[in-house]
């Protein structure tokens, strides 16, 4: 199967929002725990001040498979962003992150950005694995982070640096 990446577009909100809150509700692949309504999607992800761009994956048919966003936060360096990747979880199409990585670097590297930030929760293993394949390092891990049950998860938080990148 091949995978189309391209920018997102805020009609993709819809879309995009209800392929997310599936991934919040199953629980254990983002540290978000509460799902969103289309307005809060659009301002976290595509419209806020804090936003540098979103892209989507596409199969052939046109159909979104993942996303993946790119953002500032306020306690990373000016020229890191900040990352967060987000796959269909029925049907499953593998394939998305790897088809999505690139593209995002690609996007940095252009708009002069160093490095990329992903925090990840230590019980997501399937995160952790993918963004280790990607390249990145853990630089800082957070201990025992609660979450809203009060459980107490570790979130490592791992760079990758885009100069030399293959893009």
């Amino acid at each position: 199967m091949s995978i189309k990446v391209r920018l997102a577009r805020e009609d993709d909100a819809e879309e995009l929002c209800v392929l997310l809150n599936e991934v919040i509700e199953i629980g254990g692949t983002t540290a978000m725990e509460e799902s969103l309504d289309i307005d809060q999607f659009k301002q976290y992800f595509l419209t806020g001040d804090h936003c540098i761009c979103c892209h989507v994956s596409e199969d052939e048919d046109g159909s979104i498979t993942g996303f993946q966003v790119l953002g500032r936060h306020p306690e990373l360096p000016k020229d890191w962003a900040d990352i967060g990747t987000f796959a269909k979880v029925h049907p499953r199409v593998y394939g998305v992150g790897k088809a999505l990585f690139p593209i995002s670097c690609a996007y940095l590297v252009r708009k002069g950005f160093s490095t990329i930030n992903a925090t990840i929760r230590a019980d997501n293993t399937s995160g952790l694995q993918y963004y280790e394949k990607m390249g990145f390092w853990t630089y800082k891990i957070a201990k025992s982070v609660p979450l809203k049950d009060g459980t107490l998860v570790d979130r490592f938080s791992k760079s990758y640096h885009l100069e030399g990148c293959n893009l």
